[in-house]
């Protein structure tokens, strides 16, 4: 996840929101020409592979954007080349403020308890301890996981750990907040806490990209972009 700057809330939103700081620029993330090949095999039938040829991607404000794909298509690799997690080999990538990056797979500290996590994520981006426990307590709310508070990472459950994953993502309040297959492992009532929380980001000005091979709830997003031959092609 990328450390960023942190506004001050000062008066009350919905959980990981706070209110609308001064204008900012329409497009928040914009990436053109992106490639990516990867090394395939063995010697003497190793081979590039590319994956990605020249994707091209623009997030603007308010918007909630679906990025779909087959197996294999390339999602994942996008993401973290639009995370700054994964060099490209050719294309530009540019992002506007403040970032928020849950991985596919959650990258915690199994010893650490949620509080630990959220103590430390808060640290890392430089957050007041007023507005980090607001924005804890508002999140642990949201996705009813505040009895797990003083559990160690190794001892939650795997739906608990998804909830974890998207908070610390949530915790600084993100103007982007990219998402790969975020509600993975959820129950049903936390599926639909997760809209919720998407819808009021949306209000806020806010903007969601999330990534997922399938997409059940196509009304829920304001555009879907399908991965296809490592192109990122408009539905």
């Amino acid at each position: 996840m990328t450390a960023a700057t942190v506004g001050t809330a000062t008066e009350p939103g919905p959980p990981g929101v706070s209110p609308l700081a001064a204008t900012r620029p329409a497009d928040l993330l914009a990436a053109s020409g992106i490639e990516k090949s990867f090394r395939r095999g063995v010697w003497p039938r190793r081979h590039q592979q590319p994956v990605l040829r020249g994707a091209a991607l623009t997030l603007g404000r308010g918007e909630v954007v679906g990025l779909v794909g087959e197996n294999g298509a390339g999602k994942t690799t996008f993401m973290k080349i639009l995370v700054g997690a994964l060099s490209a080999d050719a294309g530009t990538v540019t992002r506007t403020g403040r970032l928020g990056y849950c991985p596919q797979e959650p990258l915690l500290y199994p010893r650490l308890s949620c509080d630990e996590h959220f103590d430390l994520f808060a640290h890392a981006y430089d957050m007041g301890s007023d507005d980090a426990h607001t924005s804890q307590q508002g999140i642990y709310d949201a996705l009813g996981f505040a009895r797990y508070a003083h559990t160690r990472a190794d001892q939650l459950s795997g739906g608990t750990l998804a909830k974890l994953n998207l908070g610390l993502a949530l915790l600084a309040d993100p103007d982007l907040l990219l998402l790969d297959e975020p509600y993975a492992g959820f129950d049903w009532d936390t599926y639909l806490k997760f809209w919720t929380l998407v819808a009021q980001r949306r209000a806020a000005g806010r903007t969601v990209l999330i990534v997922s091979h399938f997409l059940v709830d196509e009304d829920k997003f304001d555009r879907i972009v399908d991965i296809k031959e490592g192109l990122a092609v408009p539905r």
